[in-house]
């Protein structure tokens, strides 16, 4: 699929969209997170994700993001929640909506580079994280599973 055309069809949606984020506990135990460089959740972090595109596994998904946004390779391993996250414009009109699976996935904590949409590409630890601006229940989620 045009990734001009899956990016085109995310904002204002006939339906839901299917999409991962992906919880990456590094071999030191920090989480992995990327600054967001573009809508919804624009210069907050979050982490790694994004659309799930036809023909692919959660699990492929998964390591597609983590390896587009931060050059990383991830093995995920479970799913752990799902959550819907709705966005809408100034007139209340839904811009997004995606229901996305939250990951769990381990990597060898190496450098990350910020890639495709991210801004910035780091490694937290849990404590770190609470003082980051993060998207709805992004910071619940992740101390749910680590």
């Amino acid at each position: 699929m045009n990734k001009g055309h899956r990016k085109e069809r995310c904002e204002y949606p006939l339906f839901p969209i299917p999409a991962v984020g992906v919880a990456v506990l590094s071999n030191k135990g920090r989480i992995l997170m990327i600054k967001r460089g573009k809508p919804p959740a624009q210069g907050l972090w979050s982490v790694p994700g994004g659309s799930i595109e036809l023909g692919e596994t959660i699990f492929q998904a998964a390591q597609r993001e983590v390896l587009e946004e931060t050059g990383l390779n991830c093995q995920p391993y479970s799913v752990y929640d799902a959550i819907d996250a709705i966005y809408k414009d100034d007139s209340g009109t839904l811009q997004y909506h995606y229901v996305i699976l939250y990951v769990a996935a381990t990597c060898q904590e190496d450098l990350p580079i910020a890639m495709d949409d991210a801004l910035e590409a780091k490694w937290f630890s849990l404590d770190e994280l609470k003082e980051l601006p993060t998207p709805g229940k992004t910071y619940q989620l992740l101390k749910k599973l680590f």
